[in-house]
């Protein structure tokens, strides 16, 4: 039995079964650099700042930004390695399988999944409330009970617009990677240039005074703020789920992951810096923080730029997301542990059309009918349940002689490997009881499957 639970992937077999069914090589770098800018840059930038800087951090947010960017950053050094070495759809699911075998790799597929799915399910709702909130800067009104999830005490039934994006999101995932990451590349554009604009024009509002006192909640506000603003990196080990159509994946998977962290780094701290320059740290606990301060100091036409941006920053998350999903229920279908059709291509696009319209249904349906604020801290869950393992698979990766030796190595191996494992580990403690709970349910669910359905489909069962 427990032969048939471990048993592992040859990475020689899976690299010659990719001519079988492939994905067509067309990303570079700079490519990979704006998935992960886009799926990276969104509500982190745009809410979070304010709510964390006034429950937990103060100014000293800043810091709680740099601690969760320590941690992914030694998390994407081991995600590097493995995309460089294994540079195979699936992300971190294809990667364990290869280290330590199929029951593991299920579950942790399992955890992408629910981070994944939950993510586009709740950023389609913060997105489907900015666009309101501009359209009513015109004028336009889109009526309540259409535009908020189920709860008819309060007079919503369906959010209509989170479901209209979504689909659209797939719709334009099915015409082909390039036809995306061409609107990635505008939108992305769009929502730099909205935050460069915020900097440029805040920083003479700058008043040195709300930055005292700069650490009110102590260091322990800093770490929970760092356990909360982790939800803002959410989306770079996304990027790694790109790694079959890459050219070059060696080189071009490392700069694209580690690079599209190192910019998101930068505007985070400096966009804090400003916000909590501009206004105390106890006003921004809103739900449009960077645009609110801009009307604080009298830029009514910044602050709409800038609801603008959010509008855009978002919908590059949820294309971004909506394509890791995709990609890893295709990884399922190759290898057995879903149906066939999720691995199927279209033949005029080449793209998995069947998984892409599934996917967007059941986050479409989450997104226009059940409020996910509970559910939002199962994203991290189940992220840090991926870079764990992740992080000491990278050990285990490097005593497989089989796999090739050249492309990317983590520094400092295996200190930052065994680092990485620890601090998340150490920021899933901080997650609430009701989260390891609703997480075990999940899993739970997932075991079933995978026993009632995966384990006796599997393409290992061939072997």
């Amino acid at each position: 039995m427990k032969d048939v639970l471990f048993r592992k992937k040859n990475l020689g077999e899976l690299l010659k079964n990719k001519g079988n069914i492939q994905l067509p090589q067309t990303l570079g770098a700079f490519d990979l650099m704006l998935l992960g800018v886009g799926a990276i840059v969104g509500t982190g930038i745009f809410i979070l700042p304010g709510t964390v800087a006034a429950g937990h951090a103060g100014p000293a947010i800043i810091f709680s930004f740099i601690i969760a960017a320590i941690v992914c950053a030694f998390a994407a050094m081991c995600y590097s390695e493995f995309s460089s070495a294994i540079p195979v759809t699936g992300s971190a699911y294809t990667y364990v399988y290869i280290v330590f075998g199929e029951l593991v790799a299920w579950l942790v597929g399992w955890a992408l999944l629910l981070e994944y799915g939950l993510a586009v399910a709740a950023v389609a709702t913060g997105w489907s409330a900015y666009l309101s909130a501009l359209l009513e800067g015109f004028s336009i009104t889109i009526p309540k009970a259409i535009s908020g999830p189920f709860n008819p005490a309060d007079g919503t039934y369906v959010n209509v617009p989170a479901i209209a994006i979504i689909v659209a999101t797939a719709f334009l995932l099915t015409r082909g990677l390039r036809e995306s990451t061409k609107v990635n590349m505008i939108m992305v554009f769009i929502k730099i240039g909205v935050i460069l604009l915020f900097i440029g024009v805040g920083i003479f509002y700058v008043q040195p005074a709300n930055w005292q006192p700069f650490m009110p909640f102590g260091m322990n506000g800093v770490i929970s703020g760092a356990a909360l603003v982790f939800f803002a990196y959410l989306g770079f080990d996304a990027v790694s789920s790109a790694a079959e159509e890459v050219k070059n994946p060696q080189r071009n998977m490392p700069i694209g992951i580690i690079g599209s962290l190192f910019i998101c780094t930068i505007l985070y701290v400096t966009v804090s810096l400003v916000l909590t320059g501009l206004a105390s740290y106890t006003k921004l606990n809103v739900s449009d923080p960077v645009s609110f301060v801009m009307q604080m100091v009298h830029q009514d036409w910044v602050a709409g730029v800038i609801s603008l941006g959010a509008v855009v920053g978002m919908m590059t998350v949820i294309l971004v997301m909506t394509y890791g999903g995709t990609r890893l229920l295709y990884a399922f279908g190759r290898d057995g542990l879903l149906p066939k059709s999720m691995y199927e291509l279209s033949k005029k696009y080449k793209t998995p059309v069947k998984n892409t319209w599934l996917f967007a249904a059941l986050v479409a349906f989450s997104a226009g009918f059940i409020p996910l604020s509970k559910l939002a801290e199962l994203v991290n869950m189940g992220t840090l349940l991926a870079f764990t393992i992740v992080s000491i698979g990278v050990i285990y990766l490097r005593k497989n002689k089989s796999i090739p030796s050249s492309g990317f190595k983590v520094p400092f191996f295996p200190v930052i490997p065994i680092c990485s494992f620890v601090l998340c580990l150490f920021l899933m403690t901080q997650l609430s009881v009701f989260t390891w709970i609703a997480s075990a349910v999940w899993f739970v669910f997932g075991l079933l499957f995978y026993f009632a359905y995966g384990k006796n489909h599997s393409v290992m069962n061939e072997k």
